[in-house]
């Protein structure tokens, strides 16, 4: 049942309040220290004092008032971050109180209020199989309130994920460096191309969101199958032992498939399963970022 516009606005007021309060006590150093400007600015000019590098000596000011005088340099803190956000029928599981949905919300929440409170401009694109929303950056706490509210009533029933896809409008789109999360379970097909165009262009930091409960076989016991390709159908007992050996290796396989190709993108990756700490392993992303 679609939640009515007074449900939506309450839901958004909880997770402002959830959000900005761990962004305003656990991230405003990490985040800042974390993602540098673009680089440097002039600031003001000021008396030379020993020790100054000499190259920033602004020779004009210096021939009118008759003393030495230098440039001061600050950084340009604007920065540009994005939020490519999963929305497709796999987030709505989950084997405890959380499905993966909520779990990525949440998530997507603290790093725009995070983003928001640095004074940087804060965007999103939400995806599943095809683009669902396009949200432009802007700067300031409406814009992270209006991507909270497009979350709450996405509605991407019966949709897979292509990553391949929403990578590649989000290139087309995002002409000037930023820096963008990419939050997903990542249940799609090969989507390295993609990637690595934008990890060329762009910060790129992958974000993946599991359930422990998809890490363990089933055991559901015979149930049919049948081959995509040849059309075969045959039975498979999903509570051997066998079965779940191989269920959670491949499990294993896939994540690790994940990190590897956002390593050979040179971009950073962070695999988090729902009722995990996410402020611990984003702080810790955080300061290995910097």
């Amino acid at each position: 049942m679609a939640m009515t516009t007074s449900e939506i606005l309450k839901k958004v007021r909880r997770i402002e309040i959830k959000s900005r309060k761990i962004s305003d006590h656990l991230f405003a150093g990490e985040y800042h220290s974390a993602f540098k400007g673009q680089g440097m600015s002039f600031s003001e000019v000021r008396a030379y004092t020993y020790g100054d590098d000499v190259r920033n000596i602004d020779w004009n000011v210096t021939a009118r008032a008759g003393d030495t005088f230098i440039k001061t340099f600050e950084e340009e803190r604007e920065l540009t971050v994005m939020l490519l956000i999963d929305v497709s029928e796999s987030l709505n599981f989950g084997t405890s109180d959380t499905f993966k949905k909520d779990y990525l919300l949440e998530i997507a929440a603290v790093l725009a209020f995070s983003a928001s409170d640095n004074r940087d401009k804060i965007g999103a694109l939400l995806f599943s199989d095809r683009i669902e929303a396009y949200i432009p950056p802007q700067k300031g706490r409406k814009n992270v309130l209006k991507l909270i509210r497009e979350l709450l009533v996405s509605d991407a029933k019966d949709r897979k994920t292509d990553l391949s896809q929403a990578l590649d409008y989000f290139y087309q789109m995002q002409k000037r460096k930023c820096i963008a999360f990419v939050l997903s379970d990542f249940i799609s097909s090969d989507y390295s191309l993609p990637l690595s165009m934008c990890a060329k262009k762009h910060d790129i930091i992958g974000i993946k969101i599991s359930d422990h409960g998809e890490a363990v076989a089933p055991g559901l016991g015979l149930i049919e199958v049948m081959d995509p390709e040849t059309g075969k159908k045959s039975l498979l007992d999903t509570s051997s032992a066998s079965f779940a050996q191989w269920y959670e290796s491949s499990f294993l396989k896939k994540d690790e498939q994940d990190a590897s190709l956002f390593k050979k993108s040179s971009a950073r990756y962070l695999s988090l399963k729902t009722g995990d700490d996410y402020v611990k392993a984003l702080v810790g992303l955080f300061k290995r970022k910097s």
